[in-house]
């Protein structure tokens, strides 16, 4: 997964961006519309039980991790829940002793719902074992945890009729695994058998490029259908592969499912109206990896994907509010306001990395969000309790005000467009003078681009992004009065970054320290909106 030959798989793939007139124009006439989401929500599974479907996607060294989200018509999707508050509890998870998890956490989730229970599943290179969580119900929980070695990369859960249970995992060599019926381990004597010695193989000689991995196995009308990303050695975009057999062990026979424009990994969705679907990923550039929802057809008993072989930018689908939010309901704005009984965080925000639950609170300052720190680093990426949300395209913007009055030396705080180029506007705090800053690491190190003195205690800042047209740039203002905004530096260069961080840009709420730990600040809102708003 973490290839040179991946790293130019994405670089070629999300040189091409998406045009956003067309997504507006079929948003209009009641029909959804491809992107499904224009944020990065990658390697989805999608469920379906009775009229509700459930998706999951991988977000890495975020926490909480391992998202459910939830639908009713395949288009519109909200937060329910997340599997896990934490994956493990490590140095790399914890940021600390100069190790992280950035490109690394829980990758590619595969979802199951069997005999009245849900099933989200995932792996992770930075815990060393492959994770099964289950639960009655997705959206209140509990979930229950069940762990295992080996880590079984990029694999597919799959109950099958006959009681079994199976992983499908692999990269490159796709390898089927029966698992005992508890789940928690590899079942011995039990089935373990390699179905595809290599993925790549249908592209004939044209070898290399990216290895089959991604596995997504469903069982319809009585034949097992496995789903694989892998691209030739000549060229990058990626394609869906299909193996089909009559046997879960095999033989599997296979074909090229769709090759257009980079858009694969994923599987299929049926709805309750008999309609087919693949749900697939393309890598859009500095937003991520965003999700497609491709229709199918069958024709002798395989899947045929598209139309013409091409993925449609509209859908046979009531489009809802799609588009209304700008990513379906998995971002959020907040006031930091919490009645009696509400969660102390809306499901749209994850920290980066674990947080230190003594360095935050919505109590100390009813509300407002209180972040403190307990240690000294230099920069923003060591910084614990940054509380992120995604971006979203084509264009959007963040807003938050912040009282800094509790700063010390050295102190750092404000509002981030965070990947590993990452870029800020906030407030630096250097021998008892307050300076409003933008700093930019779109040449891989931090520079302070602009410095300004800070009078007062409070301030409010505020990030654009674009990732459609080219060229994707952040810029950055504040404000004094939360109505007259004034650009600060220069626009801040947004590139995806692979192999070390794999994960769209995220807005983030920072504090950080340098020289003295101790210091506190308080952040009043986050707004969330298109570019130019501050709403």
């Amino acid at each position: 997964m973490f290839s040179l030959l991946i790293a130019l798989v994405l670089t070629a793939v999300m040189s091409e961006p998406v045009s956003a007139a067309p997504a507006r124009q079929e948003a209009q006439v009641g029909l959804a519309h491809n992107p499904l989401i224009w944020a990065d929500v990658p390697d989805i599974a999608i469920i379906r039980v009775g009229k509700t479907y459930y998706m999951s996607s991988t977000t890495m060294h975020m926490s909480p991790g391992l998202p459910i989200m939830k639908s009713t018509d395949l288009v519109n999707w909200r937060m329910a829940s997340y599997a896990y508050d934490t994956l493990a509890d490590n140095d790399a998870l914890r940021l600390e002793n100069g190790k992280n998890a950035y490109a690394a956490g829980s990758w590619a989730p595969s979802l199951r719902y069997h005999d009245g229970v849900f099933y989200a599943s995932t792996f992770s290179y930075t815990s060393g074992r492959t994770h099964i969580f289950s639960t009655r119900d997705p959206e209140r929980g509990p979930w229950k945890e069940t762990s295992f070695e080996p880590v079984l990369h990029d694999h597919s859960l799959f109950f099958d009729d006959d009681g079994r249970v199976y992983m499908v995992y692999g990269g490159g060599r796709i390898t089927l695994v029966e698992l005992k019926s508890d789940l928690s381990g590899i079942k011995p004597g039990g089935v373990n058998k390699v179905l595809i010695e290599n993925v790549n193989t249908i592209f004939g000689s044209d070898l290399g490029g990216l290895n089959g991995e991604g596995s997504h196995l469903s069982k319809i009308n009585g034949r097992y259908y496995l789903f694989n990303i892998a691209s030739p050695g000549s060229r990058w975009a990626p394609s869906v592969i299909v193996h089909r057999a009559d046997t879960i062990d095999g033989p599997y026979e296979g074909r090229i499912a769709l090759d257009d424009r980079g858009i694969a990994q994923g599987g299929l969705i049926d709805t309750p109206d008999g309609k087919w679907f693949a749900y697939l990923f393309k890598g859009n550039g500095a937003v991520g990896r965003i999700p497609y929802l491709v229709p199918v057809t069958w024709k002798d008993g395989w899947p045929v994907l598209g139309d013409n072989g091409k993925v449609p930018m509209t859908l046979d689908i009531p489009a809802g509010v799609q588009g209304v939010s700008g990513a379906s309901g998995i971002v959020a704005s907040d006031e930091f306001d919490r009645q009696p009984g509400d969660p102390a965080l809306p499901l749209a925000w994850q920290w980066n990395h674990n947080p230190r639950p003594n360095d935050w609170s919505l109590t100390k300052r009813p509300g407002y969000l209180s972040l403190m720190t307990s240690r000294i680093v230099s920069t923003l990426p060591e910084a614990t309790n940054t509380l992120t949300q995604r971006t979203f395209g084509p264009a959007s913007s963040a807003t938050t005000s912040i009282d800094v009055s509790g700063m010390k030396n050295g102190d750092v705080a404000g509002l981030t467009v965070f990947q590993k180029q990452y870029g800020f506007v906030g407030v630096r705090m250097t021998d008892g003078v307050r300076s409003l800053v933008m700093v930019s690491a779109d040449s891989d190190k931090p520079e302070e681009i602009a410095s300004i003195p800070l009078s007062g205690k409070t301030v409010h800042l505020k990030v654009e992004s674009e990732f459609d047209p080219a060229p994707e740039v952040a810029r950055f203002s504040y404000s004094l009065d939360g109505k007259s905004w004034t650009p600060i530096g220069r626009p801040s260069r947004l590139t995806y970054s692979y192999p070390t961080h794999f994960m769209g840009y995220r807005y983030g709420l920072f504090f950080y320290s340098t020289k003295t730990a101790g210091g506190r600040v308080d952040f009043d809102y986050y707004r969330i909106g298109p570019t130019g708003s501050s709403r």
